[in-house]
């Protein structure tokens, strides 16, 4: 009998607790199959292997306390294939923890990497957190940030701490602030936009998100902070929480945000590429809101890469 064959476990039948309630069943199996590549998992969803309450379940589905997941045999051949987490990334996310307690942490987010893995994508930060941490039972993200932003990132370390994070979020109480750089030279020094966006999904089957009476509300205050030749640095600060809000809502002020590929210029953006912006300009600056155990005021603080500020440096202020 080979080592394979051998290592075969049986069908196993697991009834969701409360810690557990209102995870996603993705991100459920996820932390249960350790080791066990993505796409592996998403298959034997799909395939109905995977089955909640004996009937077959979407990968969004979210579970509750009470329901009793069957997960079917997985090769431990299977187990042991971790994703693939780049070194820089795993030395990012040790160096950039912001804070820490037992219910959750922030981390600042580099640039150029997802939030987590998906289609396409092998690995992101939650699953480079989890390679780190491979003793943590829970780790989750309590929002996300675009794959070029850069900056503040909440992950939940309890479920009890996810859901208070996600009522905080919910009800408007943890005050984002975001800089970025505008392309062009934006005459105003403060301005509140509110146009609604709704998602929608381009002809090339990409989803971007477009303003729209029919969309949801969306509201974010711009605030100049610095005025160049031919670039503007803002600070914007979202009330609402949308898909894309910053870079559409900066972009219908016809001031894209530079090195924005969904939603900027191509030719501004290309002329700034030659002077060494090789990412979106967007940075999640400071998270504002009330500790969810303690309710102490806690304002934490993500500096910007030292990458862009060189690049503001080398800027023809006016």
């Amino acid at each position: 009998m080979s080592i394979e064959e051998s290592a075969l476990p049986l069908v196993v039948h697991v009834e969701i607790s409360a810690d557990n309630s209102d995870q996603r069943l993705d991100n459920f199996l996820i932390t249960r199959l350790k080791g066990v590549p993505k796409s592996h998992i998403y298959r034997i969803v799909r395939k109905g292997e995977v089955r909640v309450n004996k009937g077959r379940v979407d990968v969004k589905y979210r579970l509750i306390a009470g329901d009793i997941v069957r997960i079917p045999p997985v090769r431990v051949a299977e187990r042991s294939e971790e994703s693939y987490v780049p070194q820089g990334l795993q030395e990012s996310l040790q160096q950039g923890i912001l804070f820490e307690d037992e219910g959750f942490l922030i981390v600042n987010k580099p640039a150029g990497f997802a939030v987590h893995g998906g289609s396409g994508v092998s690995s992101g930060i939650i699953e480079g957190l989890r390679l780190l941490r491979p003793d943590a039972h829970f780790l989750e993200l309590a929002h996300r940030l675009d794959k070029d932003t850069s900056g503040c990132l909440i992950i939940a370390k309890k479920r009890s701490i996810l859901r208070k994070l996600h009522e905080l979020f919910r009800d408007d109480q943890i005050h984002k602030t975001y800089k970025a750089l505008l392309s062009g030279q934006w005459a105003r020094k403060k301005l509140v936009v509110t146009a609604p966006l709704l998602k929608n999904i381009s002809k090339g089957g990409e989803r971007i998100v477009v303003i729209s009476q029919s969309g949801k509300k969306a509201e974010t205050l711009f605030r100049r902070l610095k005025l160049f030749r031919d670039a503007t640095l803002v600070e914007a600060a979202p009330k609402t929480g949308r898909t894309h809000q910053i870079r559409v809502h900066a972009a219908s002020l016809g001031h894209p945000i530079v090195g924005d590929e969904r939603y900027g210029l191509d030719e501004v953006n290309k002329t700034f590429r030659t002077r060494g912006y090789k990412r979106m300009f967007l940075h999640a600056e400071a998270l504002k809101f009330q500790h969810p155990v303690t309710g102490l005021s806690m304002t934490i603080s993500a500096p910007l890469p030292a990458q862009l500020e060189n690049l503001l440096k080398h800027e023809e202020q006016i």
